[in-house]
């Protein structure tokens, strides 16, 4: 058979359908629409042919997970169904064991003793943060015995030593008295305000006899032992000794201070006994005050106590408005002749 017969004989017409639509093995035979073809442009007859697919879609079961059959109810007085058994998750590694604390026996006695450095403060030998560093140098004997452990515990009435080297360390902390001025901050200051430690340079001193040289290493842990608020003026004490600061604001401490105050404003009826005693701040009575009336405008107030602005708030409740306040005692050491901004050394014969 030659090549030109083979061109010769008829070809079945080719079924765009079957090679464009996807669907189309599914489809049934279908009266084909007459698409004018010069009216419509070619793509677009094409477009028309594939954006509508007819006929019907089935479902393959075959394609189908089985489900689980419902479970049935159980009939009356019959058992019922057991629930399916869940799947089991692979075993895991097992876990490196664990160090098992003992447990803490129940009512278990308190440990014997008073800390050593607890019973150094409290007799006023120093600070507790000086304590423990003075145990962790070796230079604390309890009974005779050399202390280097933190923590330990003692009889409360043992007897306690501390060598040269810890006496010589405490000789070397000092204690300042400064007038501080209006403006400054007796305390850690806030963003825009200045703190009274800042007036502590060796051209503010008054110069004393015996007194050391001032150095920049006094400033070193030197902080204020008691408030003195910003629109104060007076005495303040900085120290770097933990039992000046114990004496004058531990928990238990009694040392007095004493104020003059200017005020303005129309004392309330019996003002000045309740600034004696009788009132109350933050929900809590103030321990008794010693006020004397100077004058019209000034008042004498003596205390054994220093809440945040205690003075002033007594004067509002009582009607007046603080306009001036001065400290000029702590204990038994006065602010003297010593001029706004100028500070001394404490001196050894002093105390407070």
């Amino acid at each position: 058979m030659s090549g030109s017969d083979r061109d010769s004989k008829p070809r079945p017409p080719k079924s765009e359908a079957a090679g464009d639509d996807p669907w189309a093995k599914w489809r049934k035979p279908e009266t084909p629409v007459a698409v004018d073809a010069e009216k419509v442009p070619k793509t677009e007859a094409v477009v028309e042919a594939k954006a509508k697919p007819t006929g019907t879609l089935g479902v393959i079961k075959s394609a189908l997970k089985p489900s689980a059959p419902a479970a049935k109810k159980p009939a009356k007085g019959g058992p019922r169904p057991t629930p399916p058994t869940k799947a089991v998750p692979a075993a895991r590694k097992p876990l490196a064991p664990q160090p098992v604390r003992p447990a803490a026996a129940p009512n278990a006695p308190a440990p014997e003793g008073v800390r050593l450095s607890k019973v150094m403060s409290e007799r006023g030998m120093c600070s507790r943060r000086e304590a423990d560093l003075w145990i962790e140098r070796g230079w604390v004997f309890v009974d005779g015995e050399r202390i280097s452990e933190l923590g330990t515990r003692i009889k409360p009435d043992a007897d306690i030593a501390i060598s040269k080297e810890a006496k010589h360390d405490q000789a070397k902390q000092v204690t300042v008295l400064l007038n501080k001025p209006v403006g400054y901050v007796s305390g850690q200051p806030e963003p825009g305000f200045t703190p009274a430690i800042t007036l502590i340079t060796a051209e503010n001193q008054v110069k004393q006899s015996g007194d050391p040289e001032f150095k920049p290493w006094m400033l070193r842990n030197l902080a204020p032992s008691g408030r003195l608020d910003i629109d104060s003026t007076g005495l303040l004490v900085l120290t770097q000794d933990g039992r000046v600061a114990k004496k004058l604001i531990g928990d238990d401490s009694q040392v007095e201070k004493e104020y003059l105050v200017r005020v303005a404003g129309e004392l309330i009826p019996d003002g000045l006994k309740l600034l004696q005693h009788g009132l109350e701040l933050d929900g809590k009575p103030l321990k008794q005050a010693w006020v004397k009336q100077l004058n019209e405008d000034q008042l004498h107030f003596i205390l054994k106590e220093g809440k945040k602005r205690q003075i002033r708030r007594m004067c509002e409740l009582v009607g007046l408005r603080v306009l001036g306040l001065k400290r000029v005692r702590i204990g038994r050491v006065k602010l003297g002749d010593l001029q706004l901004g100028q500070w001394r050394f404490l001196r050894a014969d002093e105390a407070f």
